[in-house]
């Protein structure tokens, strides 16, 4: 069939137009390329742990687990069970448990990755210490993450949640250390903890007391239906770092502001201050934190202070990509990163082909003294 003069002109045209456009694309990735913050070094000999994976569920098997109305009428929910490799109807049919189960199975597929810390979260607390539902996003209780941690002990750590504001906190916190928790993790934004009041004193000593790290989200918090961003304010976590406490600065506070400064600018000077303050590397890859990880990894100040970790499902969703670093890494590592199929091989190659050194990878095992 003839293709008329008119519509075969138009389509030199746009022909024409898409390879200038391609060209222009070239040329402006030749002239801004930077490549990768570090010549990519080999990966540690010593033990490699996720020590920020999360789990997911609703209460179904049991599991006590809890997630808002909001947040399950939420265009978000859907997108993080998918993270999962799991739906609504799947947990309804076989139970929660299914989430640990797919977990397990990538851990010990990896090549590179030994295990995990999984993490509870405690919810919000009302004036009696209680757990408080109606202010609560989501509830992922202590003895539901160290029934899956039982179950498959060489690939996962108890990484509890235990909010301050309860009454028997201290009680909790105790029972946290008996049972193998590695950490005590918070999000402030969502459980309505304020880090720098005085009354959690008693309960920061506790953690000292124990040798129990706090892991403590930083910065704006958008992966839920509301929150409190004035919670997320790095130079809160002041006093329990004045007190001892060893903290890990989730995510280097990367998003957000405070007192009118951004929240990462008000991270920074506090690792001077502080030898007991760490920070992870999870979420770093996002399309929305962008040349955060390439800044980190060329500040001093950080030396010595970045853990491991990929804050999973977000890791493992569209969020996160090989192909969002054309300035950092070349088209064949590009497409070499995003063909591995195993999520936690393919972070670990994206943040080395980025320059994340073999000491950052071994940290999150040694500072959480994992040995297993």
């Amino acid at each position: 069939m003839r293709v008329p003069p008119r519509i075969a002109f138009h389509g030199k045209r746009l022909a024409s137009l898409l390879l200038i456009l391609a060209a222009l694309a070239l040329g402006v990735r030749a002239a801004l390329y930077a490549g990768p913050a570090a010549l990519p070094a080999p990966l540690p000999e010593t033990r490699i742990v996720d020590m920020h994976v999360h789990l997911a569920g609703f209460g179904n098997g049991g599991s006590g687990c809890y997630v808002s109305p909001r947040l399950l009428n939420n265009y978000r929910f859907d997108f993080y069970l998918a993270g999962f490799d799991t739906s609504r109807e799947e947990l309804a049919q076989h139970g929660d448990q299914v989430v640990a189960d797919k977990l397990a199975v990538k851990l010990r597929a990896s090549r590179h990755v030994d295990g995990a810390v999984l993490l509870a979260l405690d919810g919000a607390v009302d004036s009696n210490g209680e757990l408080d539902r109606a202010r609560t996003e989501v509830y992922i209780p202590n003895e539901y993450v160290l029934q899956q941690v039982r179950r498959y002990p060489d690939v996962f750590y108890f990484g509890a949640s235990v909010n301050p504001y309860r009454k028997d906190a201290l009680k909790r916190l105790e029972e946290a250390k008996q049972q193998g928790a590695v950490l005590i993790k918070w999000i402030p934004n969502i459980q309505h903890i304020d880090l720098a009041d005085p009354k959690l004193v008693l309960f920061y000593r506790k953690l000292r007391e124990l040798d129990l790290p706090l892991l403590s989200h930083t910065g704006q918090e958008r992966s839920f239906s509301g929150a409190r961003d004035e919670y997320g304010d790095p130079q809160r976590l002041s006093l329990p770092l004045s007190l001892g406490v060893t903290v890990i600065a989730g995510h280097i506070a990367t998003t957000g502001h405070n007192a009118g400064e951004d929240n990462f600018k008000r991270i920074l000077p506090m690792f001077a201050q502080h030898p007991n303050l760490y920070t992870d590397i999870s979420s770093l890859t996002q399309l929305n934190k962008l040349g955060y990880l390439d800044q980190a990894l060329r500040m001093p100040e950080l030396k010595g202070r970045l853990l491991y970790g990929s804050d999973y499902p977000l890791s493992d969703m569209v969020l996160t990509s090989s192909w969002y670093f054309p300035l950092n890494l070349t088209l064949e590592e590009m497409r070499r990163i995003h063909a591995i199929p195993n999520h936690w091989d393919r972070d670990v190659a994206l943040k080395q082909a980025l320059g994340v050194g073999p000491d950052v990878f071994a940290r999150s095992a040694q500072l959480l003294k994992l040995t297993h």
